[in-house]
């Protein structure tokens, strides 16, 4: 039987949270600003634009990525399940929730395990990275890669969210070292990401320059995780601290843009409040290798896996559409395809 840790019991306040609560930033992604130009004459046929691409060894059949979540309980195993089982059915992406719970305690392993219903998808294994100045090594992150079988690694940095939790861990100073120490000696590619602030262009040239394969900018305008720590605080003082900084972060298509110009040869996600298939279109149009979505997946994956399948394949069929009346046949061409930004 597992047992319950410190950190086993906070991602289950975080599942309870998300699911219960409004903990959106009050921030907008700023995607509501671009705009594509509609092509009355796009010149192609629907069921031939080509969403497909190539990515860490293995062909995705669209450009969504379901977000790094959850793990480390019963109920997250189950969750995990649903949505990669559903990944492997429409041929995207799954990222994992932090494995520390698993790594703290083995018996917790199970619930992030999700190869045998998804042995195809591009797999991201997870895990802290300000763990990394807390005890944690490459050994660590070997251990999280081959738990699930993973393609790559993420090394999540949520200095905010530790700044605002009661048991944060804060000592950041000196990771950057680190980091590159795990992307030297890791057998498979490692991924950057923000878990909701986004990233800027210096930290996305610090990451680069760290050897860092690819960078999630996670921006400003979802899941606020200030605010989800404000519903977990203990006390008052703490529920005032997290609810300060609200209106925090880069929103998202800011930061895919500054990434985008500051590391021009990375592949970058952009997640962060992120909703529809059109939002993910105009990610890539900004420069995003792909798109990510966290809330409406697990959503979905709390109801049924053929709700978690249907939403996917929505979504897709908007990145589809999107393409067609923009007049872009393919990825490469949609990253190409200017937006129009309408002022405030």
């Amino acid at each position: 039987m597992p047992k319950v840790t410190a950190t086993s019991s906070r991602k289950a306040d975080h599942i309870r949270i998300n699911l219960e609560e409004d903990v959106r930033s009050s921030l907008g992604t700023g995607l509501e600003r671009y705009h594509f130009t509609h092509q009355a004459l796009p010149e192609l046929d629907l069921e031939v634009v080509d969403l497909t691409q190539k990515l860490f060894g293995r062909v995705l059949e669209a450009p969504v990525l379901i977000s790094s979540m959850t793990g480390g309980t019963p109920k997250a195993g189950e969750l995990n399940r649903i949505l990669a089982a559903a990944a492997q059915a429409t041929g995207i992406a799954m990222g994992l929730g932090s494995q520390r719970a698993a790594i703290e305690d083995p018996a917790l392993a199970a619930t992030f395990q999700v190869r045998q219903v998804a042995p195809d998808i591009l797999l991201l294994a997870n895990l802290g990275a300000i763990q990394l100045n807390y005890g944690y090594g490459v050994t660590e992150c070997q251990r999280a890669v081959d738990m699930i079988a993973a393609d790559a690694l993420i090394l999540h940095l949520n200095a905010l969210q530790e700044a605002v939790q009661p048991e944060g861990d804060t000592r950041f100073s000196g990771l950057l070292t680190k980091i590159e120490a795990v992307c030297k000696k890791l057998t498979v590619p490692v991924i950057a990401k923000e878990v909701g602030w986004g990233i800027s262009a210096q930290a996305a040239r610090q990451l680069a320059d760290a050897g860092i394969a690819a960078i999630d900018v996670a921006g400003a305008g979802g899941t606020s995780w200030s605010q989800v720590e404000m519903y977990r605080a203990q006390n008052k003082s703490q529920a005032r601290l997290a609810a300060a900084f609200m209106d925090w972060g880069i929103p998202t298509a800011e930061s895919i843009i500054q990434v985008r110009q500051s590391t021009p040869s990375l592949p970058v996600f952009a997640s962060g409040g992120i909703h529809s298939g059109v939002e993910i279109a105009k990610s890539i149009a900004l420069g995003a290798s792909l798109g990510g979505m966290a809330g409406p997946f697990l959503k979905a994956a709390s109801h049924s896996l053929d709700q978690t399948i249907l939403t996917i394949q929505e979504i897709t069929r908007e990145i589809r559409v999107t393409m067609f009346a923009a007049g872009a046949a393919n990825l490469s061409t949609l990253q190409n395809t200017p937006l129009s930004r309408y002022q405030e």
